[in-house]
């Protein structure tokens, strides 16, 4: 799985620039890390390069990856139905505290291919294993939000060994299972994950203005100001996806039992959760995984949303860095 570069139209320095300024935004970044990201690559003709790896089954998959190479890594994992573009919160913050900082498009999300098949999480993590060994990423620290988290847990179980892994953080996970069955009796009920198929098939554009105007990140609750770029930006974010990838993706974050994934998982393992996630309930989720993992450690925030690690950064990034560093 050799990296390979998509040309797109180029982005300059100036716009750049002026786009940053005019917002008043100050990226406290290294010079060389701004750099990078003020010069990104371009190829013979001037345009600007988006780097893709080739999956095994051939899926191209869209990744960032910024910062020093011999840097520890911190590779992202996006929840249903986002892009990498979710992180760009914490990819500038870590890339400024001196990490190495990866971040993909799962496959039918974003701008990697979209699949109508293979959309699992057996896949998912198969996919992330290639992008890791294209890049040759060791004792890297795994997070991942929501979905993301499964894809986390299951990555690390089946492909993280080898000094491939160094710590996880699964945040507003997934995990260990969400929907209710015989042996998860307090998991939700399957109607809803119905509603939701049936909602994005009806009319995914508004389904998925919806999400975040509301409950994803509490934006429903009294005395929350909802924030219309956060909304515009997931929406932009969910919209870039693949429909038939988005609607197999919830079979995939509801079904998927990752309970033995997370008992097989060795390395630290920070999870992190808002007391009031309207979309994966803490009680049901973190508060069932965190004992289930050999090294776990659990943090709960009370009154945050599933959506923290936006709406709420310097929080969140403040104990990831701290957990990073131990």
């Amino acid at each position: 799985m050799t990296p390979r570069q998509i040309s797109t139209p180029a982005l300059t320095r100036r716009s750049l620039l002026a786009a940053t300024g005019a917002s008043g935004v100050a990226l406290a970044l290294p010079a060389s890390a701004l750099a990078a990201i003020l010069s990104p690559p371009t190829d013979t003709h001037g345009a600007t390069v988006m780097t893709t790896i080739k999956t095994r089954d051939g899926t191209e998959i869209f990744y960032k990856d910024w910062g020093p190479k011999d840097a520890q890594p911190i590779v992202f994992h996006h929840g249903w139905p986002l892009t990498s573009d979710d992180w760009d919160n914490q990819m500038l913050f870590f890339l400024g505290q001196g990490f190495r900082v990866v971040a993909h498009d799962r496959r039918g999300h974003g701008r990697s291919t979209q699949t109508d098949t293979g959309n699992d999480m057996d896949h998912y993590a198969a996919d992330v294993a290639d992008l890791v060994s294209a890049l040759d990423l060791r004792s890297a620290i795994h997070v991942g939000h929501s979905t993301g988290g499964g894809e986390v847990a299951r990555y690390v179980a089946r492909h993280g060994g080898g000094g491939r892994v160094a710590k996880a953080v699964l945040i507003g996970a997934i995990t260990p299972v969400m929907v209710k069955t015989a042996g998860n009796p307090g998991g939700l009920p399957p109607e809803l994950f119905d509603e939701f198929r049936a909602a994005l098939a009806n009319n995914r554009a508004q389904y998925f203005w919806d999400l975040p105007s509301g409950p994803f990140y509490g934006f429903n609750r009294p005395g929350v100001t909802p924030q219309p770029g956060v909304i515009a930006n997931w929406w932009r974010q969910g919209m870039q996806g693949g429909a038939k990838a988005h609607y197999d993706c919830i079979q995939a974050f509801s079904e998927t039992d990752f309970t033995e994934d997370l008992r097989a998982i060795t390395v630290p393992t920070l999870v992190l959760h808002g007391g009031d996630d309207q979309l994966v309930p803490v009680d049901t989720s973190a508060k069932l995984a965190a004992p289930m993992l050999r090294k776990g450690e659990l943090k709960i925030y009370p009154g945050l949303s599933h959506g923290m690690c936006t709406v709420n950064p310097d929080i969140i990034n403040a104990d990831l860095l701290t957990f990073f560093r131990k």
